[in-house]
C-alpha cells in the first residue's frame, strides 16, 4: 500500500555582485544512505495552507529568512521512498524565493548552512530532479534581470522621442519568463494602463474565461501586446508608433523564447507574419523561424460579436490540443 505525500519549498537565492548564490542547509543526519547531505528549505503542505503559504512557513521556520517570492516561477518533483516498510509517494513544489542578506538563523533540523553557486550546489544537491530545478531557476534569474533591463529602457522611450502620442506609463508584459507559449495583443487599454498589467480589463476577462474553458493556464503563459503603452481615447497604435515600439517586443521575444505564440487581432496578425485579416486566417497555425503561431480574433472584438466569441473559443480549444501533444521543451 501507498500512502502520500505533499510538501512545498523554494530555491532561495541572494545576489552577490554579479553571482547568484543559492542557499543550502546541511543536515543534522542523513536517514537514507542514499541522501545528500545537503537540503533545500521545504516541509509538509499543512491542512489549510497552499504551496506557497507552507514553502514560506518553512523558510521562515527553518532559516529566519523573510525572501521575496519571484511570480510564477514553481517547479515540481515527485519520488518514492519506504519509511517503517511502508512505501511513500512524495510530490514537491519549489518556487524561487530571493532575499538580500546572507544572514541565516538555522533551526534545530540542520547543522550548518552554505551559500553556493549554481554548479557548486548540483554537485552538494546529487539528485537529478534538484539538479534540473536549480539550471531552470538560474537561468530564469539572468531572464528576469534582462527583463528587467529592458522594461527600464522601454519605459524611457516617451521621454526620448519627439512628438509621442501615446500614455507615459509602460504597461509591461507579464507571466512566465521562460513559457512555452506567448499571448499577443494590440496595445493596453484604459483599464491596463491605470493597473500597468496586461488584459485585466473586460477584455482580460474574457480571454481569462475563455483559457479556462481549454485548461490553458494564463499564469504559465507570458501575455503582452505589439505596443505596450495605452493608446489616447482607445485608438489603434499607428504604423510609427508600431515601429518605435517593436524592437522592444522582439527583445522580450528573445529573452522569453516561446515555442508557440498567439496572435490576437489584424495588428499582431500582421507584426508578426505580415498578413492581418483574421476573419480569413483565424484558428491556423503557421511556423516562422522555428516558432508555431496561431491566429485568432481579438478579444475586444469577441466582446463586441458573439460568432467571434465562439470562433475564438474554437481556435484555442484546437491550439491547446496541438500543444499538449507537443513534446515539452527544457528552457534552461
Amino acid at each position: 500500500m501507498t500512502s502520500f505525500e505533499h510538501s512545498a519549498g523554494a530555491f532561495v537565492f541572494r545576489k552577490d555582485g554579479q553571482r547568484t548564490m543559492f542557499l543550502l542547509l546541511k543536515r543534522k543526519s542523513r536517514a537514507r544512505k542514499d541522501a545528500s547531505e545537503y537540503d533545500l528549505p521545504k516541509g509538509h503542505i499543512e491542512k489549510g495552507e497552499s504551496a506557497i503559504e507552507a514553502a514560506r512557513r518553512e523558510i521562515l521556520e527553518e532559516t529566519g529568512i523573510k525572501p521575496q517570492f519571484i511570480p510564477f516561477f514553481s517547479e515540481s518533483t515527485h519520488y518514492f521512498f519506504f519509511s517503517g516498510g511502508q512505501r511513500i509517494s512524495k510530490g514537491v513544489k519549489f518556487f524561487l524565493a530571493q532575499t538580500g542578506s546572507s544572514s541565516v538563523t538555522i533551526s534545530d533540523e540542520h547543522s550548518g548552512y552554505e551559500w553556493a553557486e549554481c554548479d557548486d550546489a548540483i554537485r552538494k544537491l546529487k539528485f537529478k530532479d534538484l539538479a534540473r530545478i536549480i539550471s531552470k531557476a538560474k537561468s530564469y534569474i539572468g531572464r528576469m534581470d534582462a527583463m528587467k533591463a529592458l522594461n527600464a529602457q522601454y519605459a524611457a522611450m516617451p521621454a526620448k522621442v519627439p512628438g509621442w502620442g501615446l500614455s507615459t506609463r509602460l504597461v509591461p508584459g507579464e507571466g512566465r519568463l521562460d513559457a512555452e507559449v506567448m499571448l499577443l495583443g494590440q496595445a493596453p487599454g484604459a483599464n491596463e494602463d491605470q493597473r500597468l498589467r496586461p488584459f485585466v480589463g473586460r477584455s482580460g476577462m474574457l480571454l481569462d474565461s475563455v483559457l479556462r474553458k481549454v485548461r490553458i493556464n494564463r499564469s504559465g503563459t507570458y501575455i503582452t501586446s505589439v505596443v505596450q503603452f495605452f493608446p489616447p481615447q482607445n485608438r489603434l497604435p499607428d504604423e510609427r508608433e508600431v515601429d518605435l515600439c517593436r524592437p522592444f517586443l522582439d527583445r522580450q521575444i528573445g529573452i522569453v523564447r516561446p515555442n508557440y505564440m498567439v496572435l490576437m487581432g489584424n495588428l499582431a496578425s500582421s507584426a508578426m507574419l505580415g498578413r492581418g485579416e483574421v476573419e480569413k486566417n483565424h484558428g491556423s497555425i503557421v511556423e516562422k523561424d522555428g516558432t508555431k503561431y496561431m491566429v485568432t480574433f481579438h478579444p475586444a472584438a469577441a466582446l463586441r460579436f458573439r460568432d467571434k466569441h465562439r470562433l475564438m473559443i474554437e481556435d484555442f480549444r484546437k491550439f491547446s490540443a496541438q500543444i499538449k501533444k507537443a513534446p515539452i521543451r527544457e528552457n534552461i
